[in-house]
């Protein structure tokens, strides 16, 4: 959860996506393969939506705050996109500070990449492989194809607020905005299969060694066996992974004209860019310990609902029940006092506001307000019951919300204003003053294996996460000038 206050612009997302489906119809020529595709958006209502959604990206996600590394990955994206079939779009590469294995693309030429995905990447080869993937998403007009094919079936973007069907939906996918939905839009194989050889086409055209790219894909596949279970959107979520993927390329590359011996593929200029990269989770966003919410930048702490699922995002911290049927979420609110969040709250939501109760809350001003929804034109009608309190805390004011279906909502009623009430002043010295994780990189005196660059070396991660982060294994031989990952710092 960072400091700034996310606004979600859901209104002219949709209709510009609307619109689409008014003005146009039929099919057209896929810019890349001159093949016909579904497509009721127009390039330039396609730009527009990517442009619309770009700020929420950023907000949501954040900038990874490194000008050089942004300029970095920004110039390559450029030389590569300007290799395309769509040269002539406007262009956006960034960086976000997320720890995830991602990377995906807007409709219009908005290309992201984050710093968990760079931080596993082990040449400038394999970070252009990755680029060229996603512009040939774009060039290939995938996503723009995605949404007229939802449009076709009824579907449409879906469009948030606050009388939510919890029945339905876990709470927390509400975090995300249209932005969101945009960037984690769910390819088919033949896309990806076609984004991937327009990926090696470019970087050919670009003249890198385009072997990297099943290298990447190697990591990537490691990265997700070691993971299990995602704790969010990462590439695997986007881009289905076909066994045979590896298998596509290297048949791909062999068909490709020239010799790739000699080409470049640029490890060390690729590795010493990455020395002081932030590495996994920054807790200096807040973290949990258990079901307790620390955020050391912004001094607080609060207990969420024991067993409760719990997500901390940028601009938001929240839990959802193990029934999945309440929802509990923290903001911040752009609001000069207390009462004007709350009037503002209940302008907005249209909800009917019920009577006030103590928040319980030590040493800080609050209020706390029940409020009902009724959702008459749902089938059958239901009643979301809920709380709302804002807190003053260090001149900043924030907004907890709890809510539930009614028949459902009833039973965390007292578990949520206890909840509530555990906000406080966070007075750790030790959490206040926790670091993030970063990754150092290391130039070899003498050969050595990775074990034993371990041993001499210590991270803060364990061997088989390193191995993973160097595309190595642990008897993996390192020569003498190597450049070698390591992590250091972090939370305990």
């Amino acid at each position: 959860m960072k400091i700034q206050v996310s606004r979600i612009r859901w209104t002219a997302l949709a209709g510009l996506a609307t619109l689409g489906v008014m003005t146009l119809g039929g099919c057209s020529v896929n810019p890349a393969t001159g093949k016909p595709q579904v497509m009721l958006i127009s390039e330039a209502q396609e730009i527009a939506i990517g442009r619309e959604a770009d700020p929420e990206i950023r907000a949501s996600m954040g900038e990874y705050d490194d000008p050089e590394l942004q300029e970095y990955v920004a110039s390559l994206g450029q030389e590569l996109a300007a290799k395309s079939e769509r040269a002539h779009l406007e262009w956006h590469f960034a960086v976000l500070d997320d720890p995830l294995v991602n990377a995906f693309a807007l409709p219009g030429g908005y290309v992201y990449i984050t710093r968990g995905i760079l931080a596993h990447f082990n040449s400038e080869a394999e970070l252009a492989a990755v680029l060229g993937h996603e512009i040939g998403h774009v060039v290939a007009r995938h996503g723009a194809n995605q949404m007229s094919k939802q449009q076709l079936a009824g579907i449409g973007l879906a469009v948030g607020s606050i009388a939510l069907d919890p029945g339905n939906r876990t709470g927390l996918a509400d975090l995300a905005g249209q932005g969101m939905q945009l960037a984690f839009l769910k390819f088919g194989r033949d896309d990806e299969r076609q984004a991937d050889n327009l990926g090696l086409r470019y970087i050919d055209r670009v003249g890198y060694d385009p072997r990297p790219m099943a290298n990447v894909f190697q990591t990537l596949g490691r990265v997700s066996s070691a993971a299990g279970a995602p704790a969010g959107p990462n590439w695997f979520s986007t881009h289905p992974a076909p066994e045979n993927r590896i298998e596509l390329l290297n048949s791909a590359m062999q068909r490709m004209d020239g010799d790739f011996n000699g080409r470049p593929v640029r490890r060390n200029e690729y590795l010493t860019r990455l020395g002081g990269l932030t590495f996994g989770e920054n807790p200096r966003e807040g973290f949990f310990e258990e079901n307790v919410f620390y955020h050391p930048d912004l001094g607080f702490q609060l207990t969420f609902p024991a067993g409760w699922k719990t997500q901390n995002s940028r601009s938001a911290v929240a839990a959802t029940s193990p029934e999945k049927d309440a929802v509990m979420m923290m903001t911040l609110e752009d609001a000069e006092s207390l009462e004007a969040a709350e009037e503002k709250f209940f302008t907005d939501t249209k909800a009917k506001r019920g009577r006030r109760f103590e928040t319980g809350i030590r040493g800080l001003q609050s209020l706390g307000t029940y409020f009902e929804v009724d959702l008459k034109d749902q089938q059958p009608s239901r009643r979301i019951l809920g709380q709302v309190s804002f807190i003053d805390h260090d001149q900043r004011i924030y907004r907890l919300l709890a809510y539930g279906k009614d028949e459902d909502y009833r039973n965390h009623d007292r578990t949520l204003e206890n909840a509530v009430g555990s906000f406080r002043r966070l007075t750790d010295k030790k959490i206040l003053s926790v670091q993030p994780a970063k990754m150092k990189l290391v130039r070899l005196d003498r050969a050595m294996t990775l074990e034993e660059f371990d041993e001499r070396y210590p991270s803060t991660v364990d061997l088989k996460q390193l191995a993973i982060l160097n595309s190595a294994e642990a008897d993996t031989r390192f020569e003498r000038g190597d450049y070698v990952k390591r992590v250091v710092g972090g939370r305990p």
